[in-house]
């Protein structure tokens, strides 16, 4: 007789907005939230560095297949930039490079000034050969860790806003609201050159992940006190229920996307790949599609669907016929 296959988890779906803590990596958090709701799948939408706090948006089930829209979506950071110390890695985690004075008579209003005409609207910056960014399917980090270089090309990002929020005898606090790809710490070691004595990232802290706000963040030690103390099944269950209303819906990661509800034949296409007619929006739109659940009176999340002539042609469903 075969071995008996080990569950691997519940089907659970839905997106946890978790406030990473300082020190992990954003797979171990990720990892320890998969556990502590005991999810079958799980994944995360854009990794934050050890030494970064902050947003890590945790998609749980179907939620998976829709995570991508948040890896594209705006970010916005608070960061420290440590004046007068360069490191390897451009953060406080890299060894010392580099010692410079800071410059004299620096002001809040000099600091500002360069955070608008250098790093405001569309900027080309060279990311770190510390970030996660892959070179022949090799994360730069972990190249540079061997001591290896290799040419990184410049790209091209969107600062759509940048403040100064205070300075301080060898600390700057600066604000950046950014699109995907942003190199925080290249826009601080771009900083520390201009002044000409170096800088590195001593804290860097996610505020926001496209709609996704800091206010609405639960930490790690939040969410383990739901816990129970004990093995009672009754209170486990109970426990999981109230876990569970803690997730944004699977759709929530597409939440910025129009709503089309479909009737029960359109549905019925839908969830057999076919395209149904839809004359509301532009070629190109994505929207996200409703259908019948066998609920008088309810729908379900399909999918994702792409307008193509004037058709909804379906692009990511998380359900099946089969499922109705």
């Amino acid at each position: 007789m075969g071995r008996r296959r080990k569950s691997r988890g519940r089907a659970v779906d839905g997106v946890f907005l978790l406030n990473k803590p300082s020190g992990i990596s954003s797979n171990s958090a990720l990892q320890q939230v998969r556990r502590i709701y005991g999810a079958a799948k799980a994944g995360h939408t854009g990794a934050l560095d050890p030494l970064a706090t902050g947003m890590l948006p945790i998609c749980l089930g179907e939620a998976t297949k829709f995570s991508q829209h948040l890896l594209d979506s705006d970010k916005r950071y608070i960061t420290t930039a440590k004046l007068g110390i360069r490191t390897d890695s451009s953060d406080a985690d890299g060894a010392v490079v580099e010692e410079k004075p800071v410059p004299e008579g620096l002001t809040a209003s000099k600091i500002d000034e360069i955070l608008q005409s250098q790093f405001s609207g569309e900027i080309e910056q060279v990311p770190s050969m510390f970030s996660a960014l892959k070179h022949q399917g090799q994360p730069l980090y972990k190249l540079a860790r061997k001591g290896i270089e290799v040419e990184v090309k410049p790209r091209r990002v969107m600062i759509h806003q940048i403040k100064l929020l205070a300075l301080r005898a060898d600390e700057v606090d600066i604000e950046v609201f950014c699109s995907k790809g942003t190199y925080i710490r290249s826009i601080v070691e771009d900083l520390g050159h201009i002044l000409g004595c170096g800088a590195h990232v001593s804290m860097l802290h996610r505020l926001d992940v496209g709609a996704f706000t800091a206010d609405r963040m639960m930490s790690l030690d939040e969410l383990r006190a739901l816990l129970p103390d004990n093995e009672d099944e009754t209170e486990q269950k109970s426990i999981q229920m109230e876990l569970d209303k803690l997730l944004l819906p699977a759709w929530a990661a597409v939440d910025n996307l129009p709503a089309v509800s479909l009737d029960d034949q359109q549905t019925h296409l839908i969830l057999h790949g076919q395209s149904v007619a839809h004359k509301e929006f532009a070629d190109g739109r994505l929207v996200r599609l409703f259908g019948v659940s066998g609920q008088v009176g309810s729908e379900r999340f399909l999918g994702v669907a792409e307008v193509i002539d004037d058709h909804l042609k379906p692009k990511r469903l998380i359900c099946t016929e089969a499922d109705q």
